[in-house]
């Protein structure tokens, strides 16, 4: 599904001449082949499944909000912005993420189900968040909710 959405997208953005979009959506293939040929190595199926590239999404995400701080204080506003631009139209092919509550809740729900009883034991309820909740949740704000919930 994100793989015909994420053809589509470069389809639109061809026909309506929107370089930065074209350009993301095209750096977004690109790993996505990368991640697929390095699974096919590995002996695993030929493309690698949804989670995976929810995963890989949220990664891309996560660089270029590193990128924008360094970007921000060499003052280059010029690659901050367009840093910017490509986070939005990554994150467009996200789902929708938790909010604090729905975290809480989540964290919580993990919690119960693995029996958690201390701060040891984050390892397992992490696991369970992870394999649950690909692509919807924050994991590090997830961690700190955990964390705070065991500790």
């Amino acid at each position: 599904m994100l793989r015909e959405a994420l053809t589509e997208r470069m389809k639109t953005a061809l026909r309506a001449k929107d370089t930065r979009t074209l350009a993301t959506v095209r750096l977004i293939l690109a790993a996505l082949k990368d991640r697929d040929i390095a699974a096919r190595s590995d002996g695993d199926r030929p493309q690698i499944p949804e989670a995976a590239i929810l995963r890989m999404l949220q990664g891309m995400v996560k660089q270029r909000r590193e990128s924008i701080a360094l970007y921000q204080q060499g003052n280059r506003p010029d690659l901050a912005q367009q840093e910017s631009e490509e986070i939005v139209v990554i994150e467009s092919f996200l789902p929708q993420q938790l909010d604090e509550l729905g975290t809480e809740a989540a964290a919580k729900a993990a919690i119960a189900e693995s029996a958690a009883a201390g701060i040891k034991d984050m390892g397992k309820v992490m696991a369970l968040l992870r394999e649950r909740h690909a692509g919807v949740l924050d994991m590090a704000k997830a961690g700190a909710a955990v964390k705070r919930l065991l500790g």
